[in-house]
């Protein structure tokens, strides 16, 4: 699908952040984003993707994006679960680069300046959470997903759920979406044949709103996925141009 090119393509770094349901959290997101945007190495915008939240989030990421420059949103029909508000945003984002936070404010935005630096040679750069503040039982689930993951699809990453990430954008629109494709983003890019990096980041307890995941949608559902990526690892298309007269 070609998308028009938008307001984002004025910057040079687009950070999406999907919402779901976070309407206690969007006034702290807000101040941070606003805190970060004039250190951020490169210039940079917001694009929110308000994924069908039944509160009252899409009302105040719409004040938010009136009252500050460089802050842009997107508003889906109806909630279609993290991977398909990643992919809006990747559809919709025409800045060289692009990353993505999570709205539960567990991460910090000033990390990003921890993972752009190499994209100068990586493709795809994912935050590892060093220390993770969450309970004894998510953790172990998380421990356990991740493992089998990484047994799966062979992409070495130890933490693929840190929801702090930047790539770039040709590579991010390129990768093959499906619902859960957000637990395998680095190994989607290894498939594209780009180089993946990782590099720790902070990470904090939830002090608001409630978590989307839960066992099932944190082991079983990713179970699953591993098959249909091994299958697409087998047939995943990679083709060059050599020559043309489009131009």
């Amino acid at each position: 699908m070609q998308i028009k090119e938008n307001h984002t393509g004025q910057y040079d770094f687009t950070i999406i952040v999907p919402v779901y349901n976070e309407e206690d959290n969007i006034a702290r997101l807000e101040e941070k984003l606003k805190s970060f945007l004039p250190q951020s190495l490169y210039k940079t915008c917001v694009l929110f993707v308000n994924d069908g939240s039944t509160d009252d989030s899409g009302s105040r990421v719409r004040e938010i994006c009136k009252r500050n420059t460089g802050f842009f949103y997107l508003d889906m029909k109806k909630n279609g679960g993290l991977s398909a508000a990643l992919k809006a945003g990747f559809d919709h984002c025409h800045s060289k680069y692009v990353g993505y936070m999570d709205a539960d404010m567990q991460t910090d935005a000033d990390d990003f300046n921890l993972l752009l630096p190499d994209l100068g040679d990586y493709e795809f750069v994912t935050g590892i959470r060093a220390n993770r503040k969450d309970s004894f039982f998510k953790n172990l689930q998380s421990k356990i997903a991740n493992g089998y993951r990484r047994m799966m699809t062979g992409d070495g990453v130890s933490d693929t759920g840190c929801p702090l990430k930047v790539m770039h954008t040709d590579y991010a629109r390129c990768l093959p979406m499906f619902n859960g494709m957000h637990r395998f983003l680095p190994a989607l890019i290894l498939l594209q044949n780009g180089k993946v990096q990782q590099t720790p980041v902070r990470h904090y307890p939830r002090i608001a709103g409630k978590s989307k995941y839960h066992l099932w949608n944190r082991l079983t559902g990713p179970f699953i996925d591993c098959f249909a990526y091994r299958w697409m690892k087998k047939r995943y298309i990679n083709y060059q141009i050599n020559d043309s007269n489009l131009n």
